[in-house]
């Protein structure tokens, strides 16, 4: 959990970034299929470089390639490869909570 609380703006100022970087570790791992031999080791370095990265921003990271901004209530939540944060949800329900913002 982080100690960083992000008002809706700011989270969707950082997205870009986000954005960015997840994409470029997806196509990372993607390059990595061929090589069986590094497939685990490499693919696993790569993500936790990028949880690293987004972690230092003050970004949640639940999962693969999902990540949630803390707003104080609960969670603004975004997947790879949505375009938009579109989504929270509360901290109790989790990822399937997640109701659209209007």
């Amino acid at each position: 959990m982080s100690d960083r609380i992000f008002s809706y703006v700011e989270a969707v100022a950082l997205l870009p970034e986000v954005k960015r970087l997840t994409a470029e570790a997806v196509q990372e791992v993607e390059g990595l299929q061929g090589e069986a031999d590094t497939l685990t080791e490499g693919s696993l370095n790569v993500v936790s470089r990028w949880g690293a990265a987004l972690q230092d921003m003050g970004i949640v990271v639940k999962g693969l390639w999902l990540i949630d901004f803390d707003n104080g209530s609960g969670f603004y939540c975004w997947r790879y490869p949505e375009e938009r944060l579109e989504y929270f949800h509360s901290y109790e329900s989790g990822f399937r909570g997640r109701m659209r913002i209007q």
